[in-house]
């Protein structure tokens, strides 16, 4: 019997010339998660006419 699409990717994931590839991307998940959030905060503050205080966020 063949192994399903999930098992290959997981043998192929689990390499260890593969982990540090999963871990960078991530991470570049979270970073760009990080991102969209502080965005979507900075245009609530725009629209609020509140510009001002975009920059009191930022250095939290």
């Amino acid at each position: 019997m063949e192994n399903s699409g999930l098992e290959n990717f997981l043998l192929i994931a689990t390499k260890p010339d593969n982990i540090p590839i999963g871990t960078m991307l991530l991470f570049v998940a979270w970073v760009f998660w990080v991102a969209i959030k502080q965005m979507i905060a900075h245009d609530k503050l725009i629209k609020a006419n509140k510009k001002e205080k975009i920059w009191d966020e930022m250095i939290k």
